[in-house]
């Protein structure tokens, strides 16, 4: 994870990219893969690091990442 190594969330905020992220993972068809979780985590983070703090929002962006990363 780059650029987030100083960035401290307070406990609601850490809620909040708790939830967007369980709804995005609840998203995704079965199996769901480590990597896709790993990449929408990021995208939580990184979104709330630049003071996002929609849950839906930040579910929305990372989803959108995650169609728009590339295949390996």
């Amino acid at each position: 994870m780059k650029n987030l190594s100083n960035v401290a969330f307070p406990p609601e905020v850490i809620e909040l990219m708790t939830a967007a992220l369980e709804a995005a993972v609840a998203t995704l068809p079965e199996p769901v893969h480590s990597a896709h979780v790993n990449a929408l985590a990021e995208s939580i983070l990184r979104t709330a690091g630049s003071g996002e703090r929609d849950p839906a929002t930040l579910q929305r962006i990372a989803l959108m990442e995650l169609q728009l990363a590339p295949r390996h």
